[in-house]
């Protein structure tokens, strides 16, 4: 009995002490997976600039918008002239164009380039030699990623003909991931797009055959 109490009493100072080291700030404390992690300037500032270079080695173009990344996040810096609309899509139009607004069924007739967030151009209606043509409202098929692109449409929707403006489409706005896109789940996409012209379209039926004329 007597050997029973003396470990009782030892175990409550040994418990008494470890207390005291903790809160005290004496004793080492194990680091926590689940704290969020800190993010250090200095290393924000060295990925922007490792951005910038790649982008100067791939010609991008003037006021090409930053990315830094850091695993699935991802911070766009980019200048002023740059518009962040509420769905998340950053435009700026370097000319505005004249006449009305594409309509939804009218079909829009542009020139585009395609970049990544490496600056590296991924495909152009100008080196194809004929521009591309989609039908607004309808889901189409955007041409450098051949999937439905949302951000895509919702970046041209309020362009006039004649007018040149720079889409930065954020991966939730974007295509789905897939062996037919040259963009992952989790990249941005760079448009740039030059808007030539609006055409109505009305549909034709002859016999069995149906398709839709745009004049």
């Amino acid at each position: 009995m007597a050997r029973e109490q003396n470990g009782n009493i030892e175990y409550s100072k040994r418990r008494q002490l470890l207390v005291f080291l903790i809160s005290s700030g004496l004793f080492p404390t194990l680091p926590s997976s689940g704290k969020t992690k800190v993010k250090n300037p200095y290393d924000e500032k060295r990925l922007l600039e490792q951005n910038k270079r790649v982008q100067r080695e791939n010609n991008a173009p003037d006021d090409f918008p930053s990315f830094v990344r850091e695993g699935f996040e991802v911070k766009v810096v980019a200048s002023n002239n740059y518009i962040k609309s509420g769905s998340g899509l950053i435009y700026r139009d370097f000319e505005v164009g004249t006449g009305d607004f594409p309509k939804s069924g009218q079909q829009v007739t542009f020139h585009y380039i395609g970049y990544n967030e490496s600056g590296r151009r991924i495909d152009s209606s100008y080196q194809q030699g004929s521009p591309a043509k989609i039908r607004m409202g309808t889901n189409a098929l955007v041409p450098v990623t051949k999937r439905v692109d949302t951000g895509f449409e919702e970046g041209i929707k309020d362009m006039k003909p004649g007018g040149k403006r720079r889409i930065i489409i954020p991966p939730e706005l974007g295509p789905p991931v897939g062996p037919s896109t040259f963009f992952s789940s989790k990249q941005f996409e760079v448009f740039d797009v030059e808007l030539l012209g609006v055409k109505d379209c009305t549909r034709r039926t002859i016999a069995f055959y149906s398709d839709v004329v745009c004049d």
